[in-house]
């Protein structure tokens, strides 16, 4: 490529990050700012029978203390779940508020709130205020949860089942099973995970009395879908009244992206109190209240003929969803999954059901791949445990019945228009250094210690929402402000961005301003989620270039005194018969109060997926007799199609890894089944990865261009944790099948490792 486009050029962001200059929520102090402390159930089931407030009431520096009655005297609407997949029969959606006012269904729900002065005295009246509670029986286990006799957590959902969902084609499934030469068959489980950013969730409340604006400054990262419920839907207000904005943004990963009480309750406060309402969280609470991920069951077949070709999948899952249905909970197990299922390879038939069960547990949402990671583990986990029984290694049988044809259309009524599926085995190999694995597996055998590789793939559909707007307006002064409905938490937009348009309007990168994450500042957008934003994005802000060029040429004809089809743009000008004029100069031209004749927006619609995809080698060695597992090498050669800057898609990459690689060996929610406690409330119970974990994450780029978008890119950022929970359990269980151990489910603990080890002597 040329000039900034697929250099590895700096992130422009890193140096106000690493100096301390970033402005996050918990940054923001506002005149006559108040606090807010949520008060939270203990109980994970139980009904309210008395709440007495008088004694926070009196504390020093309490504004007041509010319950549901005072939202609902004012009004204030459902939180809403606004992902609705086509289910068989009606999908239940259980009528859900701020704050519970007569039973609570998980340990962490809010049920009041106080504003005081500080957020030390919210905090201490939040702890003086008594419920009275009568506890009801619990259930948190998925499976239990939809047997007969288990406690009921609404009586609108019977059973406890909220949806049923099937794609495929179930006949065509059936046929393919029973015409098999082998069926191998797995049960396995897709642990339930905390999502632990960097940032705590924070929102601050303002409302201006004079213009009836009411405005939301969160941490998240989609600010015009959470804008439009807020107005359309909690508070019903005109959604120009209503102003949504993000700071900086230290990681989010998709739990972000839903509404929560908390922004709602400072919103309504700062209304109610005309002042500034803060709320933020810690570690504790966040593990109570922010929404989790995964926590799927799942009993999967697959088919394979006498040669090792597949044939048939059917795939039967149990997905937990908490006790409420969050925002995007019901898309995690249903329709992303569903166009990944099967992944990268050639199977003629495939088959999924899902049901998606109520818990008192916190609700499930939408968290690094959502969905895809679980589609990916289940064909892996297949595919290993098939090679033995069909007598063809692993690799090999991988290799047989990856697509290799494109445009593919999959049973799933998606089509992958291109990958390297199978042509990046060899080089993943090499860069693995995969022929030397059986010296490296002798060496650790003399002392005394297990050693397993796996070798896997991986394919994402990669989109979120559809459609994405861009818009450029140019300052006075010079600079070019770029605007994105689209939003970034990390991903390097600053840089990216600029390093698109220098290239295509022939200026320095440091002339563009990138402007995001405020609903006045920006007309519309679809906000972060689902490895969209160069792809939507980007496809955006090519079309908005191609515009503002085209509507620069008349313009420069006129100054070059030249003929408008002899005048042609390159390097930032407009030529024409051995003159030129800049583009900025022609900009300013005819500026006028309302901007210049070259400001453009562009509403991109885009429904079109992007594949990336990769092959994934991981190298463990196991003490047997601790039961540790250490993982000693990593490599991923990846195709993400054209790389507009391949440092920041490799560190995306390597930040998914990590994050895969702690759902693979070490990160476990833990709930208690008779209380429904959350055991693994805090980092002394809840183990995330450390530097100390993880090896060098060799990540390799070598990528085959899509035609879904200008640029020719694949989305990356949700890859890494897409493809390391297969590849890392795929090497744990090599290295223990030659004691005898055919199965382990994530996490892949030193205890869990020991116990089956223990169990297979």
């Amino acid at each position: 490529m040329d000039g900034f486009t697929g250099q590895s050029v700096r992130r422009f962001e890193d140096h106000r990050f690493l100096t301390g200059a970033g402005r996050y929520v918990d940054d923001i102090s506002l005149p006559g700012q108040a606090f807010l402390a949520m008060v939270r159930s203990t109980h994970a089931h139980a009904r309210i029978t008395g709440m007495d407030l008088a004694a926070a009431h009196a504390m020093p520096g309490v504004l007041s203390v509010y319950t549901q009655a005072d939202l609902a005297a004012d009004g204030l609407g459902a939180i809403p779940c606004t992902t609705r997949p086509p289910t068989v029969g009606p999908l239940l959606v259980p009528e859900r508020f701020a704050l519970s006012s007569d039973r609570v269904r998980h340990v962490g729900e809010p049920v009041a709130f106080v504003v005081a002065e500080t957020r030390e005295a919210a905090r201490d009246a939040a702890e003086a205020v008594l419920v009275d509670y009568d506890p009801l029986p619990v259930v948190v286990d998925a499976a239990a949860a939809l047997e007969p006799g288990a406690p009921l957590l609404w009586v609108s959902a019977p059973g406890n089942q909220s949806y049923r969902f099937q794609k495929g084609n179930a006949d065509a499934a059936k046929a393919g099973l029973a015409a098999a030469a082998h069926v191998v068959e797995i049960n396995i489980v897709n642990n339930r995970l905390i999502i632990a950013p960097m940032e705590h969730r924070g929102a601050i409340g303002e409302y201006d009395a004079a213009t009836g604006v009411m405005r939301l400054t969160f941490s998240g990262a989609g600010v015009h879908a959470l804008r439009n419920i807020l107005a359309d839907t909690i508070f019903r207000v005109p959604r120009e009244k209503m102003q949504v904005v993000c700071p900086d943004v230290g990681g989010g990963f998709g739990v972000k992206n839903a509404l929560y009480a908390e922004q709602i309750a400072v919103l309504w406060a700062a209304r109610k109190l005309g002042r500034p309402v803060k709320w933020m969280s810690g570690h504790t609470e966040d593990f109570v209240s922010t929404a989790q991920g995964r926590d799927n069951i799942t009993r999967a077949r697959l088919g394979l003929d006498a040669n090792g070709k597949f044939l048939a999948l059917d795939v039967e899952t149990i997905a937990n969803l908490g006790a409420f249905l969050s925002i995007g909970g019901p898309g995690s197990s249903t329709t992303a999954p569903g166009n990944a299922m099967g992944c990268g390879y050639a199977i003629p038939a495939i088959f999924m059901d899902v049901r998606g069960a109520f818990t008192n547990t916190i609700p499930i949402d939408a968290y690094r791949g959502a969905g895809k990671p679980e589609a990916n583990y289940i064909i892996e986990r297949l595919i290993d445990a098939a090679s033995p029984v069909v007598g063809i290694d692993p690799v090999e049988l991988r290799r047989r019945n990856l697509v290799r044809e494109f445009p593919y259309p999959t049973p799933m009524n998606t089509t992958i228009d291109c990958g390297r599926f199978a042509q990046n085995i060899d080089p993943a190999l090499a860069a693995a250094d995969y022929a030397g694995f059986a010296a490296r597996r002798a060496a650790s055998e003399t002392s005394g210690l297990l050693r397993g590789v796996g070798v896997t793939c991986f394919l994402e559909t990669a989109r979120g929402a559809n459609d994405e707007g861009a818009e450029i307006r140019f300052e006075i002064g010079g600079k070019v402000a770029i605007i994105f409905g689209t939003q970034s938490n990390g991903q390097g937009h600053e840089t990216v961005f600029p390093q698109i348009c220098a290239d295509r309007l022939g200026l320095p990168m440091n002339a563009f301003h990138y402007i995001q994450a405020d609903t006045f500042a920006v007309r519309d957008g679809n906000g972060h989620g689902g490895a969209r934003s160069l792809h939507m994005a980007g496809s955006a802000l090519v079309k908005v270039i191609d515009a503002v060029i085209a509507k620069g040429k008349p313009i420069a004809a006129r100054l070059l005194q030249a003929r408008e089809e002899g005048v042609n743009f390159s390097n930032g000008a407009y030529h024409a018969d051995g003159t030129s004029v800049g583009l900025l100069e022609v900009a300013e031209a005819e500026r006028t109060d309302a901007g210049t004749p070259l400001d453009t927006y562009i509403w991109n619609p885009l429904d079109k997926i992007t594949f990336p995809n990769g092959v994934h080698v991981a190298e463990v060695e196991i003490d047997p007799e601790t039961g540790l597992v250490t993982l000693d090498r990593y490599t991923g050669v990846d195709d993400y199609g054209n790389t507009v800057n391949p440092m920041l898609t490799i560190g995306q990459v390597q930040g998914g890894l990590a994050q895969g690689i702690g759902q693979a060996m070490l990160e476990h929610t833990a709930y208690d089944a008779e209380s429904g406690q959350l055991l693994s409330g805090s980092f002394m119970d809840y183990c995330l990865p450390r530097a100390t974990d993880l090896p060098d994450l060799n990540v390799v780029l070598n990528g085959v261009p899509t035609s879904a978008n200008p640029l020719g890119t694949k989305g990356a950022g949700q890859a890494g944790a897409i493809s390391a929970p297969p590849a890392v359990m795929s090497a744990i269980l090599s290295a223990l099948a030659s004691c005898g151990v055919t199965h382990v489910d994530m996490p892949a603990t030193p205890e869990k490792v020991w116990r089956a080890l223990r169990q297979a002597r």
